[in-house]
């Protein structure tokens, strides 16, 4: 299979390349980034046959059959449906919009052309949140409460790497939706309640640097979600489960339980790394002709509780 993948030069793009290095039968054949990554000497680097600023280039390709778009948010939906509409399967990194109807255009260009159009949740692909998944399934752990944290240091335009960006990150849209998506996933439907109360926006970046979001299931799960761009210390998600059979803690690909204690998770996946296995389930999907886990329309709920949660705000 001959991929193609734009924002390569970014901090997930460069991710996604490395993870699909460890994929058998897929060849990343054209690479897409900005005026301000050095796409040639990364091309050649990893043996790469085409690089391009425009992706209308790759899509005009015949031997691409698949786009993985870790481009910024902002461009992702008019992105993610170009790719459909040229007739190639795509992954678009988390959020898939930044907006319920782009979400929805989203789904309905992919029912239209009926390709497979699946949206970044790695959430749902992490070993730690799958090995939580696997004993829900299994009727061996009830979730009562999730208590997650998520904070960055991020009062200048950088990305995952510290370097420099031209677009503005959002708490909300972006790391919101990875818990938002997660919660409702593990609790098996669209959260009966959801509200949401942010601080001050910062006078340059125009965003809100600090949220709380309140969920509750319709079993009464609760999660409690608390972001911000202000934390000076340890950066990252902590995923804290409250069950009624134990309390885990994951972070990214890690599983602890409630006393820190690392949990064994080999034989959850074929890999320890979520990126990957989010992509292995792309490609797997395309070659067996299935709708993949995470797929756009499967995301949708989890843009609509986003737009209720940004509308409470008020």
């Amino acid at each position: 299979m001959k991929v193609a993948v734009a924002g390569a030069g970014g901090a997930f793009g460069l991710k996604h390349l490395d993870a699909i290095a460890n994929i058998d039968g897929v060849e990343v054949v054209s690479v897409v980034g900005s005026p301000r990554d050095d796409l040639s000497e990364l091309a050649k680097a990893r043996g790469i046959a085409h690089n391009t600023r425009d992706l209308a280039d790759s899509l005009a390709r015949k031997d691409v059959e698949a786009v993985i778009l870790a481009t910024p948010t902002q461009m992702h939906a008019a992105q993610t449906i170009a790719c459909l509409k040229a007739g190639k399967h795509v992954l678009v990194e988390i959020p898939m919009a930044d907006s319920l109807a782009d979400s929805k255009a989203i789904v309905q260009a992919q029912k239209e052309t009926g390709l497979i159009a699946m949206s970044g949740q790695v959430r749902r692909f992490n070993p730690s949140h799958q090995w939580i998944h696997n004993k829900i399934k299994a009727g061996e752990l009830k979730v009562l409460q999730m208590d997650v944290q998520t904070y960055f240091f991020r009062r200048t335009n950088i990305n995952a790497s510290g370097q420099a960006r031209s677009w503005t990150d959002h708490l909300l849209w972006h790391h919101a939706c990875h818990t938002v998506d997660l919660f409702q996933y593990q609790t098996g439907g669209t959260a009966t309640h959801a509200f949401g109360l942010q601080g001050p926006m910062h006078p340059a970046l125009k965003i809100a640097m600090d949220m709380s979001i309140g969920l509750k299931a319709a079993d009464g799960a609760i999660c409690t979600l608390s972001l911000s761009f202000n934390n000076n210390g340890p950066l990252g998600t902590t995923f804290r489960y409250i069950c009624d059979n134990g309390t885990y803690i994951a972070r990214y690909d890690d599983l602890y339980d409630g006393k820190e204690q690392p949990i064994d998770l080999s034989g959850v996946a074929v890999s320890n790394n979520g990126i990957e296995l989010i992509d292995r389930e792309f490609f797997a999907a395309i070659k067996e002709g299935r709708e993949p886990n995470s797929s756009v329309a499967q995301v949708l709920p989890a843009m609509e509780t986003l737009d209720r949660i940004e509308r409470s705000f008020g």
